[in-house]
């Protein structure tokens, strides 16, 4: 656990920005600003610091969860860096620019849902209300914590193991767009990103750290690799573990992420031979990004080389124009999916699924009590 960089000589700016965020805090708190309810249940996933939690492959966990107890999900965020504005329901046309690469992803791998995007959420629930045939059980809120004006029934708060709220600063001098003391506002606190060798006596050591309130539950999460998987299944059909790769491979890791180091720390528990070439988060790659990464891949040995890169990151690299067809056969994608730890996974999986029975406006829902065991 480490709190990374902080920059103390930037503590007088944090002190200012953090009085202009308490106090904005302080007029939903006394009503002046108002939040609003909805007849559906909300389940806002988010963090206090800016930079990649693991947001996106908890949301898709919650999807698949909620799937298979056979109810309607849908999901609303922003839509970081697309190019259209207002309310945007995703179809199976839609681009990234349309959507933002995360809410692409999601609709990618989710066909079956909403997937819908809009800056002002209370308009994007309440278009998604309006939604028939069939109705929507459940809204997810992707990355909304601060977006106070929607009251969410259940408010999920992830912290990086590596960079706890408690260790952080407000920004700029850390990475918290407000006070740690945001955190009370939270039902579910999940500690993500934990390491494989995590011993126990950590578990007890973050619980007390976090200072949590009893109406708060704490989880534990780590991320699992999946099977790498060919970009272009055209250009070659060959699936393969991580573990397949032989040692000998040279890989060049392309990455527009927040934190790409656990990445590489997997890749390279493989292979040794693993070059980073990472671009800032969300990252619109340019021709001449390209160009560089084709340098850098031909630099690699022939036959041992290929190019691994996240699936966010493949939803802005699988359509662009300026893309080498030459590349295409050796680009590979590494899905994220999350586990939870100490045996949390049922009481995490119930939590949810008992919420979301519990407030649902489908009055049909006590009646599939159990679909979503296995």
């Amino acid at each position: 656990m480490s709190a990374g960089k902080i920059y103390h000589w930037l503590y007088p700016l944090s002190w200012f920005y953090g009085i202009g965020v308490c106090l904005r805090n302080k007029l939903f708190d006394w009503g002046w600003l108002r939040s609003k309810s909805f007849d559906v249940p909300v389940i806002c996933v988010g963090n206090l610091a800016v930079g990649g939690t693991g947001k996106t492959p908890h949301t898709e966990y919650l999807i698949k969860l909620l799937q298979k107890a056979d109810l309607q999900v849908a999901t609303l965020s922003r839509g970081y860096k697309r190019k259209s504005k207002g309310y945007v329901l995703a179809e199976v046309q839609s681009d990234v620019r349309q959507i933002g690469d995360e809410p692409y992803q999601i609709k990618s791998k989710f066909p079956n849902i909403r997937v819908a995007v809009d800056e002002d959420r209370c308009h994007g629930i309440e278009q998604l209300l309006t939604l028939k045939n069939p109705i929507v059980d459940a809204v997810l809120l992707d990355d909304a914590f601060q977006h106070r004006y929607v009251k969410a029934g259940m408010n999920i708060l992830l912290t990086d193991f590596h960079r706890l709220l408690c260790d952080d600063a407000l920004l700029p001098a850390g990475r918290l767009r407000e006070p740690a003391s945001g955190k009370n506002r939270a039902n579910i606190v999940i500690v993500t990103k934990c390491p494989n060798d995590i011993k126990p006596i950590d578990f007890n050591i973050i619980a007390k750290r976090l200072h949590l309130y009893p109406y708060q539950q704490l989880y534990f999460s780590r991320f699992r690799y999946g099977m790498l998987k060919p970009l272009f299944p055209g250009k070659t059909n060959n699936r393969k573990a991580l573990s397949a790769l032989t040692g000998n491979e040279q890989v060049l890791l392309v990455t527009g992420i927040a934190s790409p180091t656990p990445l590489v720390k997997e890749v390279e528990a493989y292979t040794s031979d693993v070059k980073l070439l990472a671009f800032d988060d969300h990252h619109n790659f340019t021709p001449k990004d390209l160009q560089l990464v084709k340098e850098q891949f031909l630099q690699l040995e022939e036959y041992k080389r290929l190019i691994i890169t996240t699936e966010k990151d493949a939803t802005r690299l699988k359509n662009h124009p300026a893309l080498d067809e030459a590349l295409k056969p050796y680009i590979y994608v590494l899905p994220i999916e999350i586990e939870f730890l100490q045996n949390q996974k049922q009481i995490f999986d119930q939590n949810i699924i008992d919420y979301v029975r519990a407030y649902s406006r489908n009055s049909s829902l006590p009646e599939r009590e159990n679909a979503h065991k296995s």
